[in-house]
């Protein structure tokens, strides 16, 4: 389920998370895994990504499976 970007916060470890609209957070520093993505190391660049959709995989693992 896509959910927008509302702001973003840096783990224990460093690595930047985006905290979605619908109150969870992913992680946005890799795509792939170990990878930076470019727009994340600077804040205008994630300021620029604010509402930006992503996928929840919290919200699609908790969604009601249609039978």
């Amino acid at each position: 389920m896509k959910r927008a970007i509302s702001g973003y916060h840096q783990d224990d470890e460093d690595h930047w998370v985006a905290e979605l609209d619908c109150g969870h957070n992913q992680h946005v520093r890799h795509s792939p895994p170990w990878t930076n993505r470019p727009w994340v190391q600077t804040v205008s660049g994630r300021n620029a990504k604010l509402g930006f959709m992503l996928d929840c995989k919290k919200c699609d693992r908790n969604e009601p499976k249609d039978n």
